[in-house]
């Protein structure tokens, strides 16, 4: 495999999957997202990478292409909404979420890029409940109309790869994705615990205190470690949790853009850079826009330990691949 290689990152959000594949050695040479400060916060972070701001029904190969030449890998995460459980609004059928649902058919625009532009592997990123019902089937005959027809559903869970946090996705891709898990799972206060408080004096971006009313501040202070201070139904009634108060020696719950954390041994949120320490972020990311955007752009992301160690395994491929191994497209 030659020195560095290329990706694209289709849906890049703030760049969690694309921070994992740039700290093992890849390039980020295009991005695209449809949200202006998004794509603004990807920019200042991948000063290199060239990003398009559209929606990515408008993108096709060729102005990929005029930017890249040749896409080595291409990854992305397409919304999660039409799919996930979280959702109470999701389509009652599966198959109306991919074909229906028109954020749903996002999923196919991304299939369209990827055949277009035939990268050597490629990597999306979801929730497991993309493969409900026949979804696994039509992503597999969508997969291989475009030039691939053999793909692989890969459930990797983000805390077996030193993400201190839960977060089970799915990872469609054309090569089999098996990393090694780490030995030992990070919990909340090694990965918080030694940031100084927001009301300090320090030089740590994205590490401001974020208000609350009198009454919640109240209701805060009377939650132990694990309590929730609000439940709410999903689809088919599943209860979730937020502003929940979280236990410093275990791993925290999933982190949602909706999702708001509360620190184990102060009655404040957790900010925006403790959120994104829960996901592996570095702080050296930084995010833009206002602080509802930032929370969002670091729950929408991949965890970067876990994008990490999906970097390696493509990397192992490709490695491979120029020993003359085939990496699965036709």
């Amino acid at each position: 495999m030659r020195e560095r290689v290329r990706f694209v990152d289709l849906f890049c959000g703030a760049g969690g999957f694309s921070r994992g594949f740039t700290e093992e050695g890849f390039d980020s040479t295009l991005a695209v997202d449809n949200m202006e400060p998004v794509a603004e916060t990807y920019k200042l972070n991948f000063p290199k990478s060239h990003v398009i701001v559209d929606d990515i029904r408008n993108i096709r190969s060729e102005d990929i292409e005029a930017y890249v030449g040749e896409a080595d890998v291409v990854i992305g995460s397409p919304p999660c909404e039409p799919f996930t459980a979280a959702n109470p609004n999701r389509r009652k059928q599966p198959i109306d979420r991919l074909y229906d649902d028109p954020i749903g058919r996002l999923v196919l625009d991304f299939i369209r890029l990827v055949g277009d532009l035939r990268p050597r592997v490629f990597v999306m990123e979801n929730v497991p409940a993309l493969m409900e019902g026949e979804l696994r089937g039509c992503l597999m005959r969508e997969f291989a109309r475009a030039g691939y027809p053999k793909v692989y559903f890969n459930l990797l869970r983000a805390e077996d790869y030193g993400v201190p946090s839960h977060r089970l996705r799915l990872f469609i891709s054309n090569i089999e994705l098996k990393p090694a898990p780490e030995r030992k799972r990070v919990v909340v206060a090694e990965a918080i615990g030694d940031l100084p408080p927001p009301d300090s004096i320090h030089d740590i971006p994205n590490h401001e205190r974020t208000p609350l009313s009198p009454r919640k501040q109240r209701k805060i202070s009377r939650l132990r470690w694990g309590e929730a201070l609000v439940r709410y139904a999903g689809s088919g009634r599943k209860v979730y949790y937020n502003y929940v108060r979280l236990h410093p020696y275990r791993i925290a719950p999933t982190v949602m853009g909706s999702s708001r954390f509360i620190h184990p041994f102060e009655d404040r949120l957790l900010t925006v850079r403790e959120q994104a320490r829960l996901m592996g972020f570095p702080d050296y990311h930084i995010f833009y826009g206002g602080r509802d955007l930032q929370y969002n752009e670091v729950g929408e992301a991949v965890p970067v330990p876990l994008a990490k160690a999906i970097a390696k395994e493509v990397k192992r491929v490709l490695e491979n691949d120029e020993g003359g191994n085939n990496t699965g497209s036709a």
